[in-house]
């Protein structure tokens, strides 16, 4: 009996070092290739949302905790995180602008994150999703120009959602039947404006 227990030990000892062998390897096979998609949908991401762009490098002065300080007091914190800032840079390497990247915790299916191109003088480029877990139909309209493109070509430092058609540059229509994806995306907007203009300095020129 001791000699089978010891043996079931054994055999379930060496499954599990050749499976964490097996999963060690796939990860080291996939490693790459993942992060160079990922790598390929940030960048594609950026150009969406900045067309104007030659390039795009990673703003060097980027402080979370200074982005979290600035949410914080606009009260927007609590559900939006600012992830990540690059430079959009033109052929001589002059910087225009930059896409924000935000992650917005209060979508119907969880987080939403997506990336806003927002160039010196505040002017919006659009947003460019890289996560968006809404209902099919409903909140993944999000996507749809209808939707997106009302982010584009304004000038505002805080946008509000309504239901009923746009009265000013300041209102963004929400999707029907999806105003919770709505007001989440706008929120996220909201926190890119907000860094842009009490952290960045934006819009000063």
């Amino acid at each position: 009996m001791k000699s089978s227990l010891i043996k079931d030990a054994l055999i379930l000892t060496a499954i599990t070092l050749v499976a964490g062998l097996l999963l060690g390897l796939v990860y080291g096979v996939t490693k790459e290739p993942i992060a160079a998609a990922e790598y390929q949908a940030q960048q594609e991401a950026y150009a969406a949302v900045f067309s104007s762009a030659s390039s795009f490098e990673e703003y060097a002065d980027f402080d979370a905790s200074a982005a979290a300080s600035a949410l914080e007091e606009a009260g927007l914190a609590d559900q939006n995180t600012i992830e990540s800032v690059m430079l959009a840079q033109d052929d001589s390497g002059e910087t225009l602008g930059y896409v924000i990247t935000v992650t917005d915790s209060a979508g119907y299916g969880g987080d939403v994150t997506f990336s806003v191109g927002i160039a010196n003088d505040g002017t919006l480029g659009g947003i460019a999703f890289t996560t968006l877990n809404e209902t099919a139909g409903l909140g993944q309209k999000a996507k749809e120009e209808a939707f997106s493109s009302q982010f584009v070509d304004r000038i505002t430092q805080a946008l509000t959602v309504v239901k009923t058609e746009t009265e000013s540059d300041d209102e963004i229509q929400a999707i029907s039947g999806a105003t919770i994806t709505s007001s989440a995306v706008t929120s996220g907007v909201n926190a890119c404006l907000t860094y842009f203009y009490n952290v960045l300095g934006g819009g000063a020129s």
